[in-house]
């Protein structure tokens, strides 16, 4: 692997002064904000996450809030994000942070990594941009950036890769702006140096970039292969009971744990079916609709959804009947239901 070329924070600090986004993290960079920003753009697009950002805060604006807020209540404020495992290990952390450290996340790079959900990437984004540390953050935009400034000839999912180039940078951060040099990394990742064609008549590194001399950008990063996601048909219910909606409680572990669903089943069943799982559930089915089918996207898994709505004579103990208002405050529910929960 050809060494990083020398004088990238010289050649990229000034260009982010000049172009940085105005984001709501950066302009209170304190360590809870920081920490938690970094948690939720796991995953996530920024403009995405932004507005979750600024409610979470205004919601749980401390450590010492988080902590000691209740899970149904932080799941709530994330209800859509996705990757629900972030904000669990969030409220465990925060919990961990009271308890050792007094509410105050720790200025130290292995502290922080010891802490629930927080990898290499996140303590170094904390570590640097928080606490001015010469901490990388190296994550797929960063990694994208190397790989084309040096023409890496390895895949970046390879870790020893990723080890390699977090090193390298390690020794170009400079002294009082290294949260600047992880921000700007991250700024040049995100809005010039793209996937696929980067803009690199925009980019302040292209003189330095080996990819971009020899006409070749497209080429880099060289990606790991991907295996297919698996396909799961399911059978999703509205059941209705006067002006009550059926939810129920998924697993403590395992996909989406802890979430409230609509009532659902594996496979894709047609109306005699669907009338007799809801009569089997207790409902005492009075009339069955179709409300469409959707699709929702995991990581390594697809569902595939067939929707029906049921107007049930009887409301089974199995379930949480659940009104309008009740939904809207206290039951947090994956993304995955959104296209029937829109019909509610």
């Amino acid at each position: 692997m050809e060494k990083l070329p020398q004088g990238l924070a010289q050649a990229l600090l000034p260009w982010y002064d000049a172009h940085g986004r105005d984001l709501p993290w950066r302009r209170d960079p304190t360590p809870y904000r920081v920490w938690v920003s970094e948690i939720m753009l796991q995953q996530t697009r920024i403009e995405a996450a932004r507005g979750y950002f600024e409610r979470f805060m205004a919601a749980l604006p401390t450590v010492e809030a988080l902590a000691a807020a209740e899970e149904q209540t932080v799941l709530k404020l994330w209800e859509g994000l996705g990757y629900y495992s972030r904000a669990r290990n969030l409220h465990r952390a925060a919990g961990v942070i009271v308890e050792r450290y007094g509410g105050a996340l720790p200025a130290d790079e292995k502290a922080l990594r010891a802490l629930p959900g927080i990898g290499d990437y996140t303590a170094g984004a904390v570590a640097s941009i928080a606490f001015d540390l010469a901490a990388p953050a190296v994550d797929g935009n960063v990694l994208r950036i190397c790989a084309r400034l040096t023409c890496c000839p390895d895949s970046i999912g390879d870790g020893k890769v990723k080890t390699a180039f977090r090193e390298a940078l390690r020794e170009q951060y400079p002294p009082q702006r290294c949260g600047a040099f992880t921000s700007a990394l991250m700024e040049l990742g995100e809005t010039v140096c793209l996937p696929g064609t980067p803009d690199c008549g925009a980019c302040p590194l292209a003189a330095m970039c080996a990819a971009h001399r020899t006409g070749r950008e497209t080429d880099w990063p060289v990606m790991p292969e991907k295996a297919p996601r698996r396909v799961q048909p399911k059978t999703v219910f509205i059941l209705e009971y006067r002006d009550r909606i059926a939810l129920a409680k998924r697993p403590d572990r395992g996909l989406l744990a802890g979430l409230w669903e609509l009532p659902n089943v594996e496979g894709e069943l047609d109306e005699a079916a669907a009338l007799c799982q809801a009569d089997v559930w207790g409902c005492a089915p009075e009339a069955l609709i179709p409300c469409g089918r959707a699709e929702h996207i995991f990581t390594h898994l697809e569902w595939h959804m067939a929707g029906w709505r049921v107007r049930c004579g009887a409301a089974p103990e199995r379930f949480v009947w659940t009104t309008a208002a009740e939904r809207a405050t206290g039951y947090p529910v994956p993304s995955a239901f959104r296209a029937y929960m829109k019909q509610l």
